[in-house]
């Protein structure tokens, strides 16, 4: 989709700090991190949000949840990692994109305080 800001990442169009490739999942740096680690992974192959990929190809969103497991490894984050999906626009979705954002490197618990 040439107007969707992931898919723009995934052509190479607009510039990224990559942390992580496959074949069918990317994975980059947040530009707005909301944490010491925010990484942002998603499926190269556009999808609306996670319950229409869930809905539709239960292999990506395995491979998904697997690669975004791998990112923390590699970030580091054994003492423990958050994993946010916003899904529409009640849940906070801002990108029309299946993205994970990957949180982690301070103390994550919730409610915070």
């Amino acid at each position: 989709m040439s107007d969707c800001l992931f898919c723009r990442i995934v052509a190479g169009e607009i510039p990224a700090t990559i942390v992580h490739e496959t074949d069918r999942v990317l994975a980059f740096r947040d530009i707005a991190p909301q944490a010491p680690v925010h990484v942002v992974v998603i499926p190269k192959e556009h999808w609306a949000d996670i319950a229409v990929l869930a809905a539709n190809d239960r292999d990506l969103a395995g491979e998904l949840l697997d690669e975004v497991t791998q990112v923390a490894a590699d970030e580091g984050l054994g003492d423990g990692f958050r994993i946010v999906f916003n899904t529409g626009p009640d849940g906070g979705q801002t990108v029309e994109h299946v993205h994970a954002h990957l949180l982690g490197g301070r103390g994550m618990a919730w409610p915070p305080g």
